[in-house]
């Protein structure tokens, strides 16, 4: 460590990073170091607080023994990410506080530039980096609030342009360079200032996990905070690595999410519309699967039918 910046647990914090992990231990140790060559560089006095949802791959003891600056704290079972959060954010002491996925690696500059976007204006109460794929493409800029026709694009095969287009609510990069205006960040990088959460409150860890951050910033947005993303701040995000394990069971969930944030927003035509299209994705799929003996299309089917479920009215058991 440097004089001009440091990781730890006494004294002054300019910013706690909150990582949620689960079973992500090798991405993990990228994501730490990767935070703490960026605090140096930016001389800010940074703590690490690393919230494992009882992780069986060692994550919680590689951590103490090789990074003894970093707060663990280990949970007894998986709470999700929402209230896994909600206990990282609560011990932090940072004036402001970084939520990061553990399958991410912020690039030389990335913490400095969002410290800078976020504090740009009063007004901004949250920003978001520019994330890429390992490969150095873009992964995200940031997205609009989702609705029907994301929704649509989400269910049916569409063209590879349509997917990363503004019909699909992604937000268009600009010139690469700006700080512009969004409706929330994925998840995965999320700067936010301590007085926002002090005034809109935490993460609703009744999302066990996705959507959580989209309930979160539509609060924040309401309060009359702006959200922003910074192209400056690159993080590269290798994605799902965790997710990516129960592919299943993380489809079904990605929708009980969207249920419960869809119910709370808006209308029960628009639910009911949402589960109609869901069945109709459903018979496609296995019309596809019929007739085209793609055993991917029948699991395709029978997962938008059971997801399909969370959306009736009144509301699921499951939701």
């Amino acid at each position: 460590m440097t004089d001009n910046g440091s990781i730890g647990t006494l004294g002054h914090v300019d910013t706690s990073v909150v990582i949620v992990s689960w079973n992500t231990r090798d991405l993990l140790s990228r994501c730490v170091a990767s935070v703490i060559r960026q605090a140096e560089d930016a001389s800010l006095q940074v703590e690490i607080i690393v919230v494992d949802n009882a992780s069986s791959d060692g994550t919680t003891d590689f951590l103490k023994q090789e990074y003894p600056g970093v707060t663990v704290i280990a949970l007894q079972e998986n709470r999700g990410f929402a209230a896994a959060n909600n206990l990282g954010i609560a011990s932090a002491r940072g004036a402001t506080l970084l939520l990061l996925n553990p399958d991410t690696e912020m690039r030389p500059g990335s913490l400095s530039a969002l410290q800078q976007g976020l504090h740009a204006s009063p007004r901004v109460g949250m920003v978001g980096a520019r994330l890429l794929n390992p490969d150095g493409s873009l992964q995200s800029a940031g997205y609009r609030f989702p609705g029907l026709v994301q929704t649509f694009l989400d269910i049916f095969p569409v063209h590879p342009r349509l997917v990363g287009s503004r019909l699909n609510g992604r937000v268009p990069p600009g010139d690469g360079l700006s700080p512009f205006a969004i409706d929330h960040p994925l998840g995965a990088c999320m700067l936010v200032r301590r007085a926002v959460i002090e005034q809109v409150g935490m993460l609703d860890d009744q999302y066990f996990m996705y959507s959580e951050e989209i309930d979160w910033c539509r609060r924040i947005k309401a309060a009359g905070w702006a959200i922003l993303t910074v192209p400056a701040a690159r993080v590269i995000h290798y994605g799902g690595q965790s997710t990516g394990q129960m592919l299943d069971a993380m489809f079904l969930q990605l929708h009980r999410s969207r249920n419960r944030y869809f119910r709370r927003y808006h209308s029960p035509a628009f639910v009911s519309t949402v589960g109609t299209l869901m069945r109709i994705g459903a018979a496609c799929q296995t019309a596809r699967a019929r007739f085209g003996r793609n055993a991917g299309h029948a699991q395709r089917a029978a997962a938008l039918a059971k997801a399909a479920d969370q959306y009736r009215y009144p509301e699921s058991d499951d939701a």
